[in-house]
């Protein structure tokens, strides 16, 4: 039967209306037990966000009785989760209301789980903070009011939930609110990022304030959870920022076709406009915009698309484009804010892996400046630093790349650090400030010789040879912690029966790696419970009972011949 045409038209009108909402991004934050998790869910029913076939499926589990409902369990799907009564992971969720469209991400408060609550924060415009009214504001509520602040969220919405239990007395909002106005102040005036904060009481449990405004505190006037939401200002989509590009992939379908893919990370581009490319420095222009629906006159911030250039260059993967004129810093050394996310703590002088936009590059951090605390966000000395651990931190690239400050562009002013030994992420980085090096100047001469200097820089170290006598598995235990540690080292076996009818070759050979920047690894085993590790005139003897004491007479050796600069390697 034909659909009336009032019917097709209010359906039109709607899509159209639908399609007309601006989208806010915003996350959960607070420490365990506030009500992250019941609040979110709270908010998705009162909204009328929940099919009702999830609603009988939690009915009657988790702390409800039968015929009642555990919101929580509206965004804690796991059976983890369910089981101990927190969030672990980071539960996306989507709801719109006549004014707006949200994405929302309830992010876990135990300090086991920082970690992910950095990952829900860095792609949110705005975060929903809570606060146990009948605990007042704790320490993981202070770390994830710096974390947001690192990651530069710009609006607050702080939630002091659980009103219920204080008889809902606005002496103890006013308290709460006070200390923890205070308390961002200080960490704006540290990060740098000033923070606009809105304080509102609330009840997740029974729905106090959260869609609707309460007739329980007759001394609140100001909006409902859900109504500050939805006054919040739209994100700015950052298309009137310089252009930048990483470049994903290259494309080459046929001989006639190279196209650059990957997604505009800020600004936007037509055909005609001049790029460059970094860190290379070659300029061209854009000659198309191709999409899989054809070309396009103009393309922003965030499309995926493919671009053409007017004239051949070597472009790959790890490359950014960027308007002419307006280039991002070209870099081997920058300084960063480090959110540690890794059991094993940081070491200095580490190799780690540096995935920035596109690009992966093995990195160094050379310097811990300061280990911040945060119960009282003073700046601490440190040499280390304990997963979920900030600080402030220098590190030397072993490639250059192109950046920009975190607080000119959140893409390509973040990063992340991956340890290679297990692939794992260590880190989450937001870029401070970046310093032009020589090195980086050094790589683009194009005459002359490879120098020393030059090969150190490539690697991080300088070439040598190491000789090590002892067992065969535990050289090859020394081999791997060096291959981990990120040394380009080379093994040659004296026991080769080449190099036993021509010992000096091998020594020969030995000194030509060491030239070219290797560490090579002279290996004579035998079954003494002795392992000799000798370099140049430096010699030390470690007995193979005790399989973690070889780190530190190697790094020392290693240190005193100058094969590494005199700072720990991390192998320890």
């Amino acid at each position: 039967m034909p659909m009336p045409a009032t019917d097709l038209f209010s359906i039109d009108e709607f899509l159209r209306q639908e399609r007309g909402k601006d989208l806010l991004r915003f996350s959960t934050a607070g420490s365990v037990d506030d009500g992250k998790s019941t609040l979110i869910g709270r908010l998705l029913y009162d909204t009328q966000s929940v099919c009702e076939d999830h609603l009988l499926a939690i009915e009657g589990k988790g702390t409800a009785g039968p015929g009642e409902t555990d919101f929580a369990l509206l965004t804690d799907g796991l059976r983890a989760e369910r089981e101990q009564g927190i969030t672990i992971d980071v539960a996306y969720r989507s709801f719109a209301t006549a004014r707006r469209k949200f994405i929302l991400a309830d992010t876990p408060g135990h300090e086991q789980y920082t970690r992910n609550m950095a990952t829900g924060a860095s792609t949110a415009d705005a975060a929903v903070l809570l606060i146990d009214a009948s605990k007042g504001v704790l320490r993981q509520s202070r770390r994830h009011a710096y974390i947001a602040s690192l990651l530069r969220v710009q609006h607050i919405l702080v939630a002091v939930n659980k009103m219920d239990l204080v008889g809902f007395s606005e002496e103890v909002f006013r308290a709460v609110e006070s200390d923890f106005s205070r308390l961002l102040d200080r960490i704006a005036e540290d990060t740098g990022n000033p923070v606009l904060a809105r304080f509102l009481p609330i009840c997740a449990l029974t729905g106090e304030s959260i869609v609707h405004r309460s007739p329980q505190m007759p001394w609140y006037s100001g909006p409902s959870l859900l109504e500050a939401l939805e006054e919040l200002p739209s994100a700015e989509c950052g298309d009137k920022d310089p252009f930048r590009f990483p470049v994903q992939r290259v494309l080459r379908p046929d001989a006639m076709f190279r196209g650059f893919a990957g997604q505009i990370a800020s600004g936007r581009v037509r055909p005609g406009d001049a790029v460059t490319v970094l860190p290379s420095g070659y300029s061209a222009s854009v000659e198309r915009i191709v999409t899989f629906d054809g070309d396009l006159p103009e393309a922003c911030v965030p499309l995926s698309v493919t671009l053409v250039l007017d004239r051949p260059l070597d472009i790959g993967r790890g490359h950014l484009l960027v308007t002419a004129g307006t280039g991002a810093v070209v870099t081997q050394r920058l300084q960063a804010a480090l959110v540690w996310m890794d059991q094993r703590p940081l070491e200095c002088n580490r190799r780690y892996l540096l995935k920035h936009a596109s690009h992966t590059i093995p990195a160094l951090v050379s310097k811990l400046e300061y280990r911040v605390e945060v119960d009282t966000l003073a700046h601490v000395p440190a040499t280390a630093l304990e997963m979920n651990g900030i600080c402030v931190a220098n590190l030397q690239l072993l490639r250059p790349i192109a950046a920009d400050a975190y607080s000119a562009n959140r893409t390509t002013g973040s990063f992340i650090l991956i340890d290679p030994e297990t692939n794992s992420t260590a880190a989450a980085g937001m870029i401070r400030a970046t310093y032009p090096d020589t090195a980086v100047e050094d790589e683009s001469v194009d005459a002359g010789p490879v120098t020393e200097h030059e090969r150190s820089v490539r690697w991080g170290h300088y070439g040598g040879m190491l000789e090590l006598t002892g067992p065969e598995s535990v050289l090859f235990r020394i081999e791997r912690d060096l291959f981990c540690a990120g040394l380009i080292s080379q093994h040659n076996d004296r026991d080769d029966v080449f190099f036993r009818q021509h010992p000096s070759l091998l020594e020969a050979l030995a000194r030509r790696q060491a030239e070219a920047g290797l560490l090579a690894l002279v290996v004579q085993c035998d079954d003494s419970e002795w392992v000799k590790i000798r370099i140049g005139g430096m010699e030390e003897r470690c007995h193979t009972e005790n399989s973690e004491a070889f780190a530190a007479p190697l790094d020392r050796l290693l240190r005193h011949s100058g094969i590494l600069p005199d700072a720990p390697t991390g192998m320890a």
